[in-house]
């Protein structure tokens, strides 16, 4: 009884970090798709809300690893070693080492350049693929471990590739979804331009 109630803890701090950081995501990458689709490169991402974003989800990584590794090392003290050889628990110690190092390449790497530049369209060909990757790897991680979080039926009954079969498909996909609609908001903020261009001219 101690032990459930112990581990009920846990996971429910656990999904309520979880909740947090997948909620400010979800809400960051439709402001910033919203802001794409208006194709304006004067419309730019307020500096604080990003700060805001990037302390939040860091408190929130800290949260889950924090909460993540003591409900692993309950488990494993009453399970045994074999409770590592879980195909579906390797499958997430793996997605959240790989969404941990993407948040310090974020951390460091693609949110200055974002404060700097204030939209993906104010950026060079490679500094938005660069930080549009990141972004992609960032919320497809992020999903994608609170689905295996969930996801009791997956256990013992898939291999580790198989488990992550849909993961680099999902963030590639992700990639290129974004990038051809960078394209395309680009190529009508470049019409629009042109077009204001001519009617200045036009009215001179």
């Amino acid at each position: 009884m101690e032990f459930e109630l112990t581990r009920m803890a846990i996971v429910y701090a656990h999904l309520i970090a979880c909740c947090a950081a997948l909620g400010l995501i979800l809400m960051s990458d439709i402001a910033m798709v919203k802001q794409l689709i208006s194709g304006d490169p004067r419309e730019r991402m307020d500096p604080k809300h990003l700060q805001d974003l990037q302390n939040t989800v860091a408190m929130a990584l800290v949260a889950l690893w924090a909460t993540g590794v003591a409900m692993i090392a309950l488990d494993a003290s009453f399970k045994g070693w074999e409770y590592f050889a879980n195909p579906k628990l390797q499958a997430k110690i793996t997605v959240v080492c790989l969404l941990t190092l993407n948040g310090v390449l974020l951390h460091h790497r693609v949110l200055p350049l974002m404060k700097k530049a204030g939209t993906l369209l104010n950026m060079s060909f490679s500094q938005r693929s660069f930080a549009v990757f990141a972004g992609s790897a960032s919320a497809v991680s992020w999903f994608y471990a609170a689905l295996l979080g969930v996801g009791r039926p997956l256990n013992w009954k898939y291999s580790l590739p198989q488990i992550l079969a849909a993961y680099p498909v999902l963030i590639a996909g992700g990639f290129i979804g974004l990038m051809l609609l960078l394209a395309w908001a680009q190529y009508r903020t470049s019409e629009s331009r042109a077009f204001e261009g001519t009617r200045f001219v036009g009215a001179q």
